[in-house]
């Protein structure tokens, strides 16, 4: 096993940004790193920083599950929208809710080949360790990525007039 500490020391920001654009929450971001870092601890991979973006991206994914079903109960709960309108200090940061949630749901629109190639790119990770994650061909990544921004672009701009982006 590579050595975790240095592997820590040069993984663990890129892995938190990879997180976070997956949870969409910098707290629950860093603790997901944190746990992934803690079951390197035990399982002790080969290649450890490949194994650290697999297994975060597994708990973001069964978060985000678990997230899902309990929104669908507090909902049934509530049974009525707040109708309450938010303070005026708090309409800054309205404003960047809103601005995250388009990123998330243009992000949400790409294919998961897309999505996933972007992330990792953006989590710092070269043309062939994205290649080893995702299975493409080294000569392949720099494709899908171009391709992959350019539908990401395009998701945004669509924004909310339902136009679908995700192809191949």
């Amino acid at each position: 096993m590579e050595d975790l500490a240095e592997i820590y020391k040069n993984t663990y920001r890129a892995l938190v940004r990879f997180l976070y654009r997956k949870v969409w929450d910098p707290e629950r971001a860093e603790d997901l790193a944190q746990e992934a870092f803690a079951r390197a601890l035990v399982h002790k991979p080969e290649n450890a920083r490949g194994w650290l973006f697999v297994v975060a991206a597994n708990m973001a994914r069964d978060e985000a599950r678990k997230a899902a079903r309990e929104q669908r109960h507090l909902t049934l709960l509530k049974g009525e929208s707040e109708a309450n309108a938010p303070p005026s200090e708090a309409e800054a940061e309205l404003d960047r809710d809103t601005q995250r949630a388009a990123v998330r749901r243009a992000l949400e629109r790409l294919t998961p080949r897309d999505r996933e190639v972007l992330l990792l790119w953006d989590a710092g990770m070269n043309y062939d360790e994205i290649a080893a994650q995702t299975g493409l061909a080294k000569s392949a990544v720099g494709t899908t990525l171009a391709r992959a921004r350019r539908r990401l672009v395009e998701a945004h701009d669509a924004g909310s007039e339902g136009i679908d982006v995700a192809r191949g």
